[in-house]
């Protein structure tokens, strides 16, 4: 699979919950650390630090594959599927090192340009619209 960034995670025993396999809400977590290390590749962070302008989390969604249970490693991947005027889709996937590199998860993630002075959407900038297609190798 294609995806520019990706990080490895533990999964920990503090993961599951009751019904013996991890929380439903541990994949939004996992989705949430490969989308802030995406953010670092894309400088978004250094961008909001100059301009006020930075991403926020309009909607995101998760399809549930395969149960995750503890001791595992996975691997969590990003990337853009689309960029609009001021928001962009990531996709995510979730693969299991003890299930074989089989998918357990993928989701969606829509994430909105916002001027945090003003609370308003704002465009893409040009330059970050230049530094996703670069990382992504395409025009998206």
């Amino acid at each position: 699979m294609n995806f520019p960034v990706e990080i490895k995670l533990p999964i920990a025993w503090g993961d599951m919950d009751a019904f013996q396999h991890v929380n439903n809400v541990m994949y939004f977590k996992y989705f949430e650390s490969v989308r802030i290390k995406y953010f670092g590749e894309i400088a978004v962070m250094r961008e909001m630090s100059h301009t006020g302008i930075g991403p926020i989390l309009a909607h995101t969604s998760c399809q549930f594959k395969l149960p995750l249970t503890y001791p595992d490693t996975i691997t969590v991947g990003a990337r853009v599927k689309s960029m609009g005027n001021s928001s962009f889709v990531m996709e995510y996937v979730i693969t299991s090192e003890a299930l074989e590199g089989k998918v357990a998860a993928t989701g969606e993630g829509v994430v909105v340009m916002v001027n945090y002075k003003t609370g308003e959407k704002v465009p893409i900038s040009q330059e970050m619209r230049g530094i996703i297609e670069t990382l992504e190798g395409k025009k998206t």
